[in-house]
């Protein structure tokens, strides 16, 4: 008769706990809570401490069964089997957290090319000691570096610690593990390609930092053979902003085009759909303005998870997952009917709203040295107390504390540059409701307008009201494009 591990009283409840804690969001408040109880005091899930000290506080009950020759699945009874895996498991990843981060550390350094993964024999061994099989301890070592990915790129990506910001982690983590990390473990970990994204927020608050931090963090299997991740994920996230292109290159940059597919293709082009890796990601900035043949395209990308190249009836697959961004508030998208009905609701599995900088520091106005910090180190290269000290008084003399910030972190960052150039800033102010109507109507009235002052102010009018470039180019017989121009000319004035 097999001899089975004998849990006592004791090691069960705290084993429970710990299985509690490992299918938490760990940027929630109950994953602090727990964390608190685990350690023994209060735990900052941002501290370079933090996977040390939870390490630690796990060891002890495990070395205890380990030291009676029962810290393997293959001592536990059958019906505790399911306990102590995830109890192995947590013990393991948060054991190894200071190599995946120098893992990712190296990638980073070294691009595209895939790092060697130097300690991948100590935690296949580990792992196979703790009495998990061979092929399920790669999949559940290429779990692990997916999750600190994850934590790393939504941590070091998004600053702040406004209940807002906290708030937008939660659902960034919940984005690529969904909310039940049950499920994804068991069934979704190679299957969320199909589950879209769409995020919104306005210009400047940092919708290209939340998709990367997605597109960066999808599940890469380890190939044990070279040694290293099949893929660096450096290479799994591309990014494509919709608005730089005329909309006659639009599709040829989306899904490439074949040699002759019309005047001007000397030779084959390769879109960012084909370029996108089956474990990758692709982010279309600014899809709310794409037009309704290429929003037809897209959905049968979404769909059938395949497309054609410009001149080309060969229908290729897609293998990654799509993430779309828009500054157009939710409410413009369904009233104003920029989307397609079928292309949005395919579009959007998730939608995340991106906070505005003004609910940040409305809500936690410490946030902004913490910015101001952040944005001060990337430019110098190093932290630098005095220098941050003079920035941010600079910053306050030129604004205030209840400026708007209506250009949200991209304009907080240029403020940063413009007083480090010029030491001052001079902040945008908001305009009042219905200034750009008066200012319009006085510039005729005064006859001081030329034509281009007059384009731009009319179409931004037109632009406020409907939210739509493409009601804004049929009502002015524009190209949509030129609209935009306009529009955003005017804003920038």
């Amino acid at each position: 008769m097999a001899s089975y591990a004998k849990i006592d009283t004791a090691d069960r409840l705290f084993f429970e706990s710990i299985a509690k804690i490992a299918f938490c969001n760990p940027f929630s408040e109950e994953r602090a809570l727990l964390d608190t109880e685990l350690v023994g005091h209060q735990v900052d899930v941002f501290s370079d401490r933090h996977a040390s000290e939870i390490a630690q506080a796990i060891s002890s009950p495990v070395a205890r069964l380990e030291r009676k020759g029962l810290a393997s699945l293959r001592k536990c009874a059958p019906n505790d089997r399911e306990l102590m895996q995830t109890v192995f498991l947590f013990e393991c990843f948060h054991q190894f957290c200071p190599q995946f981060d120098q893992l990712i550390s190296d990638q980073l350094k070294l691009g595209e090319q895939s790092a060697p993964v130097n300690f991948a024999s100590d935690i296949l061994f580990w792992l196979n000691r703790r009495g998990i099989g061979a092929t399920e301890s790669l999949r559940f070592f290429s779990i692990f570096y997916q999750l600190r990915r994850a934590f790393h790129f939504i941590v070091r990506g998004l600053i702040g610690q406004s209940p807002c910001m906290n708030e937008f982690r939660r659902h960034l983590w919940q984005n690529v593990f969904t909310r039940e990390v049950r499920w994804y473990e068991r069934y979704l970990w190679n299957r969320m390609e199909d589950f879209s994204t769409l995020l919104l927020g306005e210009t400047g608050t940092g919708k290209g930092a939340a998709a990367a931090a997605i597109g960066r963090s999808g599940f890469i299997p380890f190939d044990e053979k070279h040694r290293c991740f099949a893929e660096s994920f450096t290479r799994s996230f591309i990014s494509l902003n919709l608005s730089q292109f005329p909309e006659t290159l639009i599709e040829s940059e989306l899904f490439g085009h074949c040699k002759g597919a019309f005047t001007g293709a000397v030779e084959a082009h390769e879109g960012v759909l084909a370029r996108c890796s089956a474990y990758g990601a692709i982010f279309l900035d600014e899809i709310g303005d794409v037009s309704i043949p290429v929003q037809i395209k897209l959905l049968q990308v979404l769909q059938e998870r395949s497309f054609c190249p410009v001149g080309s009836h060969e229908a290729i697959r897609f293998r990654g997952r799509v993430i779309g961004a828009t500054n157009h508030p939710l409410e413009s998208l369904q009233g104003q009917k920029l989307f397609r009905e079928d292309f949005f609701y395919r579009l959007s599995s998730d939608l995340i709203e991106i906070p505005p900088l003004r609910r940040r520091l409305q809500e936690t106005p410490a946030e902004l040295p913490e910015l101001v910090a952040h944005v001060l180190t990337n430019i110098i290269g190093r932290k630098d107390e005095q220098l941050h000290g003079k920035v941010e008084a600079a910053i306050l003399s030129a604004v205030g504390k209840n400026y708007s910030w209506p250009g949200n972190v991209r304009e907080l960052a240029q403020a940063v540059r413009r007083i480090l150039i010029t030491g001052k800033y001079e902040a945008v102010a908001a305009p009042r409701a219905g200034s750009l109507q008066d200012v319009l109507v006085a510039g005729i009235e005064r006859q001081n307008l030329n034509a281009d002052q007059l384009l731009r102010a009319y179409c931004a009018l037109l632009y406020n009201k409907s939210g739509n470039y493409e009601e804004v180019a049929r009502r002015t017989n524009l190209d949509r494009r030129t609209v935009k121009k306009y529009v955003q000319t005017q804003k920038a004035s």
